[in-house]
């Protein structure tokens, strides 16, 4: 934790920028360890080019606060305080009451938060942080890297669970349950998003929702999941088959499986964001399929379920050693079928690391 506040300190002095004021959930757990979702209540790391930083949350999690290792000053509050009273006040300490700009989420800061900042700095210049954040936490370090390969392990575990629960008769929403029922007694606190499992015509939405369809034999079923380990986010595609299914949706999955393998093996640093999309996409457009990859190829992967980078055609981001996203091409036949194979990757020194290793040559089931 240290060094990142470091880093980002650095950032600020360069900037000449009096101080940082972050608010979301994923920025307080990089720079503090500490992972809360406070609900409405103000949770946030205020950090300075030369002095230390502090933490203020809801007083009943201060203790959580300390028990995950902020060794600087926490404030606490309790519902009948105004929390931005303690906040300005310790702002203005450490910096001598001169306070000329302040950086700030402002995707993430609301109207609220915005007018209770400008009253009590009427002239200050707000300045983005978000740029400078994507950076820092785009390139994971060997700890972030360890994590992120065993919520992928997990994520392994979770789709094999959910293969063996394919039977005549059970519900996409069955199987679901199957699966976290499983994770859960792995000790598995929280998936990374809604577990998704689709089947037949259903999976040619991208993100539809899984109900009390029954699985049947001859088509597809799709899995999408993810789980969360010591603060880190998976994210896995899988789709198999329910028994024999016809040359045309055999066809429309290997050329999804084609794709996306061959967008694993280019991964390496150097290369763009915009050439890897374009590595899957053309064999996805030269099979006469174009039009149904609806999506961007991938997205990055860390402490958030999507954060930077976005993987995209239009992309012209260099990869570089340390970064982790997934690489998910699809084919989205409406009423019909749809197909997608999605792994998480690292980008190493001379290539890539796949961390998701569950097969991808389809599975009969």
């Amino acid at each position: 934790m240290k060094n990142r506040i470091e880093r980002f300190a650095k950032w600020l002095d360069q900037e000449t920028i009096d101080v940082a004021i972050l608010t979301s959930t994923e920025n307080v757990f990089y720079f503090s360890n500490f992972y809360s979702d406070p609900h409405e209540r103000l949770l946030a790391i205020v950090l300075f080019p030369n002095a230390e930083p502090f933490l203020v949350c809801p007083q009943m999690e201060e203790e959580s606060a300390k028990v995950a290792g902020f060794e600087q000053m926490i404030i606490g509050y309790k519902d009948t305080d105004d929390p931005w009273e303690k906040v300005f006040a310790e702002m203005k300490k450490r910096t001598s009451g001169s306070i000329g700009k302040i950086a700030i989420e402002k995707s993430h800061m609301n109207v609220e938060r915005y007018e209770n900042l400008r009253k009590a700095f009427p002239s200050v210049q707000l300045i983005q942080a978000e740029e400078k954040l994507d950076e820092l936490r785009a390139v994971k370090d060997p700890a972030e890297l360890e994590k992120l390969r065993k919520a992928c392990e997990l994520a392994d575990f979770a789709i094999d669970v959910g293969v063996h629960a394919i039977k005549d008769g059970t519900s996409e929403l069955a199987i679901v349950a199957e699966i976290e029922y499983e994770l859960k007694k792995k000790g598995v606190e929280q998936m990374s998003f809604e577990t998704t499992v689709l089947s037949g015509a259903k999976a040619a939405s991208p993100h539809g929702n899984p109900d009390l369809t029954k699985v049947q034999k001859g088509q597809l079923v799709l899995f999408d999941l993810g789980v969360i380990y010591k603060g880190y986010c998976s994210d896995i595609t899988r789709t198999v088959a329910f028994g024999e299914i016809d040359d045309e949706i055999f066809h429309i999955y290997e050329t999804v499986r084609k794709a996306q393998e061959a967008a694993v093996l280019a991964t390496k640093p150097g290369m763009t964001s915009a050439n890897l999309d374009l590595t899957a996409r053309k064999i996805i457009q030269d099979a006469g399929y174009g039009e149904y990859f609806t999506h961007r190829l991938g997205h990055g992967l860390g402490i958030s379920i999507h954060e930077y980078p976005s993987v995209t055609e239009t992309n012209p981001l260099v990869l570089r050693e340390g970064m982790v996203f997934t690489i998910e091409p699809g084919i989205y036949i409406p009423n019909r079928v749809g197909v997608r194979i999605e792994d998480s990757v690292a980008v190493t020194a001379t290539g890539v690391e796949v961390l998701t290793k569950y097969p991808k040559e389809l599975l009969f089931v």
